[in-house]
């Protein structure tokens, strides 16, 4: 298995040279929803309407196809916009299987949208692998990763699974998230396909909503895909691409930090004695994190979530008292965030009632740990 290098530079460089025309560093924002056509009705500049391809689309999924290892990508609307399009390659009488533990959207979903067409769907916990290859059998048609998980932070071995998944025909999707390309590349264990909430870390500054599919090697996937994007309308926008491009040019920078704060924060609470239980892979204590130290050589991510040892209402009231972590949902921006999982996933939940999920930003992990331990008296 490859190891990704120069990543910096991959951020950087990928797609991105000077403006020909007038030798800007910046890509221009092209704010055009149709091109020209020569007078024989040609379009040899490549772009005919903005719903079909852009210059900034084309830029921003060069840039995360490199940095995953694949051989291209395609931008939507959202996260949820680009499993939808993913989804769609399910058919009636079709098997996905899909961990229990996962971005309650994303099981949502699976559930309601392709229950409702007809595709049998199983929720199994794939930290055990006996589990999945019972749930997979030899009829799954897709086989859906989320590692780590939301909110538990577990770890699911990319390798074992894949394997399982592939031995039976299934095509095996990841949900990338949460580690990003900088922590771990699912293409270098055989994962076929990559999503991503690219308003997450990729955006990384809270400021547009995005998603991502990548395609490891399979070139009519990812032509299926594409086709959907433009069928569907679904695809994203130039502004939010350049946004987006621009973003991730600072990526493993801002990651690192934030793997860097997360585990020392994660240390913090886990002596800590108003915290009942720590979730986060960089710990030892963690079930699986000699499987998190093989697959994801980048670092730990930079969620982690905790359980309040006197229950729900001492979780909010923690929450409630934080000055630097913000009282919000998403995550992976630059400033950190506190959530209460269980009341923003409603009564269907599965999260602890007690658990809060945190998000860890670039400020200085000292001045953080500082913000919990007033927040914990």
């Amino acid at each position: 298995m490859s190891k990704p290098v120069g990543q910096n530079t991959l951020c950087v460089h990928s797609a991105h040279t000077p403006e020909p025309a007038t030798g800007a560093l910046s890509q221009p924002i092209y704010l055009t929803t149709t091109f020209e056509r020569d007078a024989d009705g040609g379009y040899p500049r490549g772009y005919r309407y903005s719903r079909e391809g852009t210059p900034n689309r084309t830029s921003l999924e060069a840039c995360i196809a490199a940095l995953e290892g694949g051989i291209g990508a395609a931008a939507f609307a959202s996260g949820l916009a680009a499993s939808m399009a993913v989804l769609e390659l399910l058919n009636a009488g079709d098997r996905l299987v899909a961990p229990l533990d996962a971005y309650y959207g994303s099981v949502r979903q699976f559930t309601e949208h392709c229950a409702r067409r007809g595709v049998t769907v199983e929720l199994v916990d794939f930290t055990d692998l006996t589990a999945v290859r019972n749930a997979v059998g030899g009829r799954a048609r897709v086989v859906w990763i989320e590692t780590p998980s939301n909110p538990l932070l577990n770890i699911t071995d990319l390798e074992a699974v894949t394997a399982i998944a592939h031995r039976a025909g299934a095509l095996v999707v990841c949900d990338n998230t949460f580690a990003t390309p900088i922590c771990q590349r699912p293409c270098d264990f055989g994962v076929d396909l990559i999503i991503h909430s690219g308003t997450k870390y990729l955006g990384g500054h809270s400021d547009v909503l995005s998603g991502l599919a990548v395609v490891r090697e399979d070139h009519a996937l990812l032509e299926h895909l594409q086709a959907w994007q433009r069928t569907a309308g679904s695809a994203l926008a130039p502004f939010d691409c350049w946004l987006l491009r621009r973003s991730i040019t600072t990526l493993a920078l801002r990651v690192r930090t934030q793997c860097a704060g997360a585990l020392q924060l994660a240390g913090f609470l886990a002596r800590h004695p108003a915290i009942e239980q720590v979730f986060y892979p960089g710990l030892p204590q963690h079930r699986a994190h000699a499987t998190a130290v093989a697959q994801m050589p980048g670092g730990f991510g930079a969620m982690l979530s905790m359980c309040v040892a006197e229950g729900r209402q001492a979780a909010l009231e923690t929450a409630s008292r934080t000055r630097l972590f913000a009282r919000a949902t998403s995550l992976g921006g630059v400033e950190s965030l506190i959530e209460h999982r269980a009341s923003i996933e409603g009564p269907k939940s599965r999260t602890p009632q007690n658990l809060l999920r945190l998000s860890v930003g670039i400020e200085e992990p000292a001045d953080l740990i500082a913000d919990l331990e007033q927040a914990l008296e």
